[in-house]
């Protein structure tokens, strides 16, 4: 796995968070706008690992959503401290909710690497775009500030996962100037990743991309085991995708280290573009923020 923000950001996240997602003081009782639930693919999984998040909406048959809302998720631990959260924008714009109606879709998440392990809440709430006021919900435990519990996850040490190592054709891993909590490691032409052999199916997890800007066509992007292709794919520029690669046992041979390789058509040297402007004298091919695997139960 990458390396994950420090904790410090954490803790400074943690501070800022309210003024983001809302203020925390006691907000009065109103009818709720909607009822809310989630469904998690494990409820134990270990730092650093990925997570299905299903979340489902029931909207209140008086509701009408006038603005834009974004999904509220905290997770806290057992002394209600928030350890990070996976606030997103609903892929249904809440203003195209309609009364009655159930809004029900699914994401993947990467558990942060975060110095806590044992029982966690997850938390859930809608808060408005424009001024951070969160609506009242129905369904889990009201945490207080309209943060309702809707479920708990153990998290589990980041040694319960097999260990990827970014081998050969890889540059220094990165940080987002604005958020720290962003990584990503761009391959060159072709990035090997290695890990010990499972002996069993797994699935490989790759978050990719590639910025906007540089190519006027697709990349293509071959993912290989033992020389055999296991995926093609291609990707857009400025587009984000996650990738879930079925591997099987027999693929990985006898040996005791898999070797994975992501290969590109085109790379490009920053350098060479706009009339030499930028100095990065690097060969990039993509960008990648997740490169996990993820053995078979």
């Amino acid at each position: 796995m990458l390396r994950r923000a420090s904790q410090l950001f954490l803790l400074v996240t943690a501070v800022s968070f309210p003024f983001v997602a809302g203020c925390r003081s006691k907000e009065p009782a109103a009818p709720p706008v909607a009822t809310a639930s989630i469904q998690l693919s494990r409820t134990k999984a270990p730092l650093g690992s990925p997570i299905d998040i299903t979340y489902k909406f029931v909207v209140a048959n008086d509701a009408n959503f006038t603005e834009e809302h974004n999904v509220m998720v905290h997770v806290v631990d057992s002394d209600n401290e928030l350890l990070f959260t996976f606030d997103h924008v609903p892929p249904t714009p809440t203003t195209q909710w309609k009364a009655g109606q159930t809004i029900e879709y699914t994401t993947t998440e990467f558990i942060p690497v975060y110095p806590y392990v044992g029982e966690a809440a997850v938390e859930v709430g809608l808060y408005s775009r424009q001024n951070q006021r969160r609506q009242p919900l129905a369904g889990g435990d009201d945490a207080g500030q309209r943060a309702y519990k809707v479920a708990t996850i153990t998290l589990q040490p980041q040694t319960e996962n097999v260990y990827v190592v970014f081998k050969d054709g890889w540059h220094p891993a990165e940080v987002a100037e604005k958020n720290a909590a962003v990584e990503w490691q761009w391959t060159k032409r072709v990035g090997t990743l290695a890990f010990k052999n499972p002996k069993k199916d797994c699935v490989l997890y790759l978050d990719v991309d590639h910025p906007a800007g540089v190519f006027t066509e697709p990349q293509q992007v071959d993912v290989t085991v033992a020389g055999q292709s296991v995926e093609q794919f291609t990707l857009n520029a400025g587009e984000r995708t996650l990738k879930k690669i079925p591997l099987k046992a027999s693929q990985f041979g006898s040996a005791d280290t898999v070797e994975v390789q992501i290969a590109v058509d085109k790379t490009y040297v920053p350098a060479t573009l706009n009339a030499g402007t930028n100095k990065d004298p690097r060969e990039l091919g993509v960008r990648v923020f997740h490169a996990f695997v993820q053995p078979a139960s």
